[in-house]
């Protein structure tokens, strides 16, 4: 917004003009001397900082989660890191990325469309030579070809392993669910939106035993249109500080409900040297003391005992049944557990 001076504000003004005080080609000067930003109506930027910013953020995890999981296919050293995130057009991407190379057309369900993950050939090829149990070094892997079919199905399976990495670090934003449509290796026949289209290109350093290279992973902003709200610092904070919620306890619980624990009937005790313990041989006996067949025996889940019960048979099993808890606190705990109590 202009400045508007007052009346005795532009009196003084001219009369410091007039006296020589002030000098009236510098205030000329200084006055266009104003930050002036050029604005391309053909690449209008469609991306806030705010939102760029959780791009990189949800990125990072995905490049942390590449890195474990390229090392462990690979058995090598492997690196990947940020290194930009910037909006362009589709065209300029496009433009940018070498032919032939590696690019696989992911399905971003739920989301309305698709995106683009392309891997350098030299990674690539050093890839599917590390997993052929080459090298991988950088002096064989400085190819510049299609792949066979073979190679084709072996970085398919390294793709889709690397979706699912992709699915974990945007879980605070969105269930995604990226699926492998198709894997092309001509730029010009990837054409997902129309080229004057606004995209957001994520660059990846990524490194693989001494090969380096980069892989691009390219959203269209029509694909992440529904979900844009989300990308921001306020949403994703507050959606990592959620915590316990009512649907986290409920699939915790239905989690639990699933564990195999260990269930052990303990019928006696004994306490015995470490030298009849190595003694001991198949067919030998032990004495127990203090054992009566009219006694409860106890019941321990892992460590602790639960309940006591009494042993008998069941058809032509043996079985024991249980005729007491040992104490109300305890009695409440398993209640929590079959999912009975609240806090």
């Amino acid at each position: 917004m202009n400045e508007v001076l007052s009346q005795d504000e532009i009196d003084q003004l001219l009369t410091a003009i007039s006296t020589g005080e002030v000098d009236a080609e510098e205030m000329k000067t200084s006055t266009d001397q104003r930050k002036i930003k050029i604005y391309d109506f053909k690449r209008p930027d469609k991306f806030s900082k705010d939102q760029i910013r959780t791009i990189s953020m949800i990125h990072e995890t995905f490049a942390r989660l590449t890195t474990t999981a390229l090392a462990t296919q690979l058995r090598a050293m492997a690196h990947v890191h940020v290194a930009s995130v910037d909006q362009l057009t589709y065209e300029e991407f496009i433009r940018s990325i070498p032919n032939p190379t590696t690019l696989a057309v992911i399905d971003m369900e739920p989301l309305k469309g698709n995106a683009v993950l392309e891997i350098d050939p030299s990674i690539t090829f050093a890839i599917i030579e590390k997993l052929f149990g080459g090298k991988g070094e950088s002096s064989s892997t400085k190819i510049q070809r299609e792949l066979t079919e073979i190679e084709a199905a072996v970085i398919e399976s390294v793709i889709v392993r690397i979706l699912g990495n992709l699915r974990e670090s945007w879980s605070n934003v969105i269930d995604l669910r990226p699926r492998l449509g198709r894997i092309e290796v001509n730029p010009q026949f990837a054409q997902i939106v129309p080229p004057s289209d606004m995209v957001v290109l994520v660059t990846l350093e990524t490194k693989i035993g001494e090969v380096e290279g980069m892989t691009n992973f390219c959203i269209p902003y029509i694909t992440i249109e529904p979900v844009i709200s989300k990308l921001s610092g306020q949403y994703w904070y507050s959606s990592v500080r959620k915590g316990a919620t009512t649907e986290n306890l409920a699939i915790i619980k239905e989690r639990l409900n699933s564990v195999i624990v260990d269930l052990i009937v303990e019928i006696g005790k004994i306490d015995i040297r470490i030298r009849d313990v190595l003694n001991l041989r198949v067919g030998d006996c032990i004495k127990l003391t203090q054992v009566k067949t009219t006694d409860n025996f106890a019941i321990k889940i892992g460590n602790k005992e639960k309940f006591e019960c009494r042993p008998g048979k069941l058809g032509s099993k043996m079985a024991v049944q249980i005729m007491k808890i040992k104490s109300d606190q305890k009695a409440k705990d398993f209640e929590d557990l079959e999912g009975g109590g609240e806090e």
